[in-house]
């Protein structure tokens, strides 16, 4: 939390809380893999399991609502504790929309992701999908879905605050970037203008 640096920002909520209270039983923050580890079946492995570009401190309740849903607009506010978290899920559709703050920072970490595990050397061929599977649980390594994230990358462009955290990863641990927070662009190069549907 750029405002207080003993705490965290919890990614789909954007409230901030103590950095030492990790888990805490449930009361304090949890870490989420924004590209859920079951789908591609990684677990905590190191690489895909282990990438700090796609991990990122959690409500725990939040997390587990989330689960392991895929990506795309919903329209039913998820609420926690009484409180409208700024998300939105739905009741038809194992679906989650995170929010409106943070779509494209979801978006971004998807698509690197997508590209970063290529299935080289025991690592998972991790790939963008533009289709909701049948199966909600399938341990395929696949995320959904593609013209969403493509929409919302674009409605909530890169920010100062993601640029930031890019450059810290990358001087001070994993000494890799986003590619698609430094070239934005390169999103619709790969995967086309997002179709309006």
């Amino acid at each position: 939390d750029p405002n207080n640096p003993d705490n965290v920002i919890q990614l789909y909520t954007g409230w901030s809380i103590e950095a030492s209270q990790e888990w805490n039983n449930g009361n304090g923050w949890s870490r989420e893999h924004v590209w859920s580890k079951s789908h591609g079946d990684f677990g905590t492995s190191k690489g895909a399991g282990t990438d700090v570009h796609h991990l990122r401190p959690c409500d725990p309740s939040v997390n587990s609502a989330k689960s392991n849903r895929w990506f795309d607009n919903c329209s039913t506010p998820y609420y926690d504790n009484g409180t409208f978290t700024g998300c939105y899920t739905s009741y038809d559709d194992w679906v989650w929309q995170p929010k409106e703050e943070v779509k494209g920072d979801v978006a971004r970490m998807i698509f690197y992701m997508a590209t970063r595990y290529e299935g080289e050397n025991g690592e998972p061929d991790l790939e963008l999908i533009d289709y909701l599977p049948s199966n909600n649980n399938t341990p395929e390594p696949v995320y959904a879905k593609l013209n969403t994230l493509l929409q919302w990358h674009l409605e909530d462009p890169v920010d100062d605050w993601e640029i930031n955290r890019n450059n810290i990863i990358y001087n001070d641990y994993q000494h890799n970037r986003n590619p698609f927070i430094d070239y934005p662009e390169y999103a619709t190069l790969i995967w086309g203008e997002p179709i309006n549907i």
